[in-house]
């Protein structure tokens, strides 16, 4: 039992890894976008500031830990396989640079998982419900909102005093704090997940079924996350920060502040929304304040499919991890099987259509001289 827990921290804290470098772009598409800043740069202070985000509060925490599954009715086991599930989800997505939420792979992989375990009964809807469900459905468009609001007083501002060029280096400035508050409440909402999960797994294995964070669990999660968001999502990045809208400085300034506040919020009410769908909101509010046709449809329609699909999608995967565990040496398979998936996701990431004909036609030619 003691190896399970171990493998269950170990995949909790990769998992983290995998939201840190899948939701770099949360924090610094805009800034990257807008060259407020390089790329670089803008990742190590995204870094910096993950870190810090995660010693704020623990409400979010306390959420994961309890709210979606009932902490008495799951196992290691289970916990084990709905952190597979869900960093399976994350690797694929971020394979093929689609933003979807971390969030959402993480309580989808946990509830399918623990259904597949115990059934029904075992998650606690209303709590679902209230504090996952309908916040990460609002989430986005008050982002969307929020960021229209925001850029309908710039442009009242900028239209006054004129100098498009002095104002876009004003802005660009701006988007250093309001990307940095992003990069903050990020770390607060989100590595917080992990360490609610964490802290089930040691709620499992105790006498004493009274949630608490341990100080090691909130610096490991927060190591893991920053390392993540130094690794970089430049696939998700170019998708947020360049696909959905070109956006002037002035618009990143006003998508970050509302993403940030709305982040700060639901962070104090414990509400773990995703930070991915939250930017995303708020680049289009940001967009659709100055010109409508300038947001592209098409991504947001991408994104929005993503929203809907990554709950089921990673739950469906976190269920059949379960099944793996109940076979004999189940969880050292499914260790196994992970550890083969995204080693395959990671090799193979830089591959094209071109480079898999190239590959088709080399073996082709192989092929042909073999039967010479």
């Amino acid at each position: 039992m003691d190896l399970i827990l171990v493998a269950v921290i170990a995949s909790a804290l990769f998992f983290n890894f995998t939201n840190g470098f899948h939701d770099t772009a949360n924090a610094i598409a805009t800034i990257v976008s807008t060259k407020a800043l390089s790329p670089r740069t803008a990742v190590i202070g995204a870094s910096v500031l993950n870190l810090a985000g995660a010693f704020i509060s623990l409400n979010v925490a306390a959420t994961i830990a309890g709210d979606i599954v009932n902490p008495i009715a799951v196992t290691l086991p289970t916990i084990l396989a709905g952190l597979v599930g869900a960093i399976i989800w994350n690797l694929l997505t971020w394979r093929v640079g689609m933003p979807s939420s971390s969030s959402h792979a993480l309580i989808g992989g946990l509830g399918g998982a623990a259904v597949m375990s115990a059934g029904w009964d075992v998650i606690q809807w209303h709590e679902l419900n209230t504090k996952v469900l309908a916040p990460s459905v609002i989430s986005p468009f008050i982002g969307l909102a929020g960021a229209a609001v925001v850029m309908f007083i710039i442009i009242l501002v900028i239209r006054r005093r004129g100098q498009k060029p002095a104002t876009d280096k004003a802005f660009r400035r701006l988007q250093l704090l309001s990307g940095g508050f992003v990069a903050l409440m990020h770390g607060t909402n989100d590595a917080q997940k992990t360490m609610g999960l964490i802290s089930l797994a040691l709620i499992t294995v105790s006498a004493d079924k009274t949630f608490n964070v341990p100080l090691w669990v909130i610096i490991a999660s927060a190591a893991a996350m920053a390392a993540g968001t130094w690794m970089g999502g430049w696939r998700i990045i170019k998708t947020i920060g360049e696909k959905i809208t070109k956006l002037e400085p002035s618009q990143g300034f006003a998508a970050q502040t509302a993403t940030a506040v709305t982040l700060g919020v639901t962070s104090h009410f414990g509400l773990p929304v995703s930070t991915t769908q939250t930017i995303s909101g708020s680049i289009v509010g940001a967009g659709m304040a100055t010109k409508l046709s300038s947001v592209n449809w098409t991504v947001i329609g991408h994104i929005a499919l993503a929203w809907l699909i990554t709950i089921p999608c990673a739950a469906a995967m976190g269920a059949i991890a379960d099944l793996i565990t109940g076979l004999p040496h189940g969880a050292g398979i499914l260790l196994l099987l992970l550890t083969v998936i995204a080693l395959t996701i990671y090799l193979t990431r830089n591959w094209t259509w071109e480079t898999r004909a190239q590959i088709k036609t080399l073996l082709e030619l192989l092929r042909r001289n073999r039967g010479r």
